[in-house]
């Protein structure tokens, strides 16, 4: 199922949440991002020690909690993460903050709205992924698994083919080319790509050969108006930003 119609490309999804005023993957975001009328939320997720998922985009918890001792998640217990303060580092208003389970992240999400699961890990993930998005509330439609790892995203469409997984990729020196984008796609089974928004590579005739491959081609992380308007109107399935409102408002004008 495509994620919006590709005649108003208008589908927006919050990049760790509402990221540009909230801390990135954390409740708060989340639960922001559908105050700002985004129409999906995307989230990092990562298995701690005790094989539990959480909500996180870095292996260890530097970046998100400065002043603390640095816990890995691999090596580290969920309750050891949720002692961890995520939040005072964007805003003291956040403080408290914890590290949500991928469980807390997904009963953030409303009817009618979409998640995008982005494994950032290996594919231990998926013997525990697949039972906890199969045992939650949300519908099939609802759901989407991605990953740069082709490992990944080729197991996961094995074990959970009723969802939609899309690989990710980024530019270096002009490459990957669209031809070898489709080819990945075809050898994992993936059911689209989710494409770095570099409009140096990416114009009509890029987005044109994927959708005609039968692909969507969806696009992150864009915060600029201009941009958004541009992946829009190639008729990009979704648009990743950190600013949901902003970009949301411009794309219904």
């Amino acid at each position: 199922m495509m994620a919006a119609s590709s005649a108003n490309a208008q589908f927006v999804v919050a990049h760790r949440g509402a990221s540009f005023e909230a801390p990135e993957n954390t409740l708060a975001s989340f639960k922001l991002a559908w105050e700002r009328g985004a129409d999906a939320i995307e989230g990092d997720f990562y298995v701690t020690k005790d094989n539990k998922i959480v909500c996180i985009h870095d292996k260890n918890t530097k970046r998100t909690s400065p002043g603390t001792p640095v816990l890995s998640v691999a090596g580290s217990t969920l309750a050891e993460l949720q002692q961890v303060d995520v939040g005072a580092w964007k805003d003291a208003k956040y403080a408290g903050e914890r590290m949500p389970t991928l469980d807390q992240v997904l009963e953030t999400v409303p009817d009618g709205k979409q998640i995008f699961v982005e494994v950032k890990c290996g594919t231990e993930i998926l013997p525990l992924l697949k039972p906890a998005l199969e045992n939650s509330s949300l519908k099939d439609e609802q759901i989407a698994i991605i990953c740069f790892d082709k490992d990944v995203v080729r197991q996961a469409r094995k074990l959970m083919p009723q969802y939609r997984v899309n690989w990710l990729t980024s530019y270096k020196d002009g490459k990957p080319t669209v031809e070898s984008i489709i080819k990945t796609l075809q050898q994992t089974g993936a059911t689209g790509v989710g494409s770095k928004g570099d409009l140096s590579i990416i114009d009509q005739a890029f987005v044109d050969t994927i959708r005609e491959a039968g692909f969507e081609f969806h696009v992150w992380t864009v915060n600029e108006v201009s941009d958004a308007k541009a992946f829009a109107s190639f008729g990009a399935a979704s648009i990743t930003t950190d600013k949901p409102d902003v970009i949301g408002e411009a794309l219904s004008q």
